[in-house]
């Protein structure tokens, strides 16, 4: 294992890619020391680390949550990548929390997680359409609009009133993906 981790951490993107498979290989006993891996000082190492753990089928969502909170936009953006491989209920607190991330990146894969978790974000979500700023807010309708969840309706109605265009974009997909896109005229 320590062989196989020396590849993985190796600074050369090809040996450290090719040592995961054989990685992968060894099942659940590769689990504790890709979490101890999660914890090095270096964001290369914690990155692999993370990339390793989102392909393994062996890998608890719960593992992956407090790497969300990494001091390095590429380690947060790994894990909310992995966490779309591992998606649980467990994990929509920390995503909702994640969708403010600094790193676009990293809030917009929260987002794509949140769509992997399904139906059960979705009241989350509307919460935070009601008090988030703009930017956070264009994240989670477009979030909504992948769900396709008739519980959104009422929030992307009132979207397509907003002063952004690109929060009136994502509402009038949201309401096109639910069939609400019609306008009916009485003759």
């Amino acid at each position: 294992m320590q062989h196989l981790l020396a590849e993985l951490t190796s600074g050369d993107d090809a040996r450290a890619e090719k040592s995961i498979p054989a990685i992968l290989d060894l099942g659940m006993a590769a689990i504790p020391s890709l979490l101890d891996l999660t914890r090095a000082p270096q964001a290369d190492s914690r990155w692999w680390a993370v990339r390793t753990l989102a392909a393994s089928p062996h890998t608890r969502t719960e593992d992956l949550l407090p790497l969300l909170s990494d001091s390095a936009p590429e380690v947060r953006a790994a894990a909310a990548l992995a966490l779309c491989e591992h998606p649980h209920e467990s994990a929509i607190e920390a995503l909702v929390k994640t969708l403010a991330d600094q790193d676009s990146l990293t809030a917009g894969l929260a987002g794509n997680a949140l769509v992997k978790i399904g139906s059960p974000s979705v009241p989350s979500l509307l919460n935070v359409m009601s008090e988030a700023p703009t930017g956070i807010r264009i994240i989670v309708l477009r979030t909504l609009c992948e769900l396709r969840d008739h519980r959104a309706i009422p929030v992307m109605m009132k979207s397509l009133s907003e002063e952004s265009a690109v929060l009136q974009y994502w509402a009038q997909q949201g309401l096109e993906r639910l069939g609400l896109d019609m306008v009916y005229i009485k003759p």
